[in-house]
């Protein structure tokens, strides 16, 4: 059971990382605004740069990738420390190295949920495309290069951030299946990838309708979405 109860605490922590509201502490910091009332009501890099400027939608970005980064370093240093405690018996059958990628895949995902869930904003957040990046290069950074790469290319050719970010997401995924990884490694990139897509689905649907604005313009004032 102390197994069980430390493994799920790894987890936690990595939700905690995620969770830190970089925008929202921008806004307050910067403006004494809350962010989630301005803009797209997202807390992430490109609400930002709309609402407070690109120096400070450049440090949430920064910030926002060494989130995921980080909760995947601390994955793959705790959970090998952690299972070498005298206290902590794991069970009879376990083997270390085969459930190490399980657990940094599980914190993968933990700190993806905790930016764009976070518990200190009542659970809202961003859409976690910039937190994945970091998990992504902390991970493989060949699949981390080549979503950027198409995220960047896309973004200078149509200057639209969500169908930059939903592309790189489903890079990722080709890149990953296309590599040699671990199959949890492998799933994260794809759970994490259908994730951040669904986040955007405001953004889909206004993409469809032609109505999504580009980088640099502002949002409708009925507009609803988070970017």
């Amino acid at each position: 059971m102390i197994f069980w109860i430390a493994s799920m605490a790894g987890l936690a922590v990595a939700y905690l990382f995620g969770s830190v509201p970089t925008g929202y502490l921008a806004g307050k910091l910067l403006k004494g605004i809350d962010i989630r009332q301005h803009g797209s009501k997202s807390t992430g890099a490109t609400n930002v740069l709309r609402t407070l400027g690109k120096w400070p939608a450049l440090v949430v970005l920064v910030v926002d990738v060494l989130k995921g980064a980080a909760a995947i370093a601390f994955a793959g240093w705790f959970y090998p420390w952690l299972w070498t405690l005298p206290s902590v018996t794991p069970p009879a059958a376990f083997d270390p190295q085969g459930w190490l990628p399980w657990a940094v895949g599980l914190a993968g995902l933990a700190v993806l949920l905790g930016h764009g869930r976070s518990i200190w904003l009542n659970f809202t957040g961003g859409k976690s495309a910039a937190t994945g990046l970091g998990v992504l290069l902390a991970l493989s950074w060949p699949v981390a290069l080549g979503a950027a790469a198409v995220f960047g290319a896309t973004l200078a050719m149509l200057r639209i951030v969500s169908l930059s970010s939903m592309l790189a997401a489903l890079t990722a995924v080709a890149l990953i299946c296309s590599l040699e990884q671990p199959l949890a490694y492998r799933l994260l990139v794809i759970a994490g990838s259908l994730y951040v897509i669904v986040r955007h689905r405001a953004n889909i649907q206004r993409l469809l309708a032609g109505t999504e604005p580009r980088l640099g313009q502002s949002l409708k004032p009925n507009a609803e979405s988070k970017i």
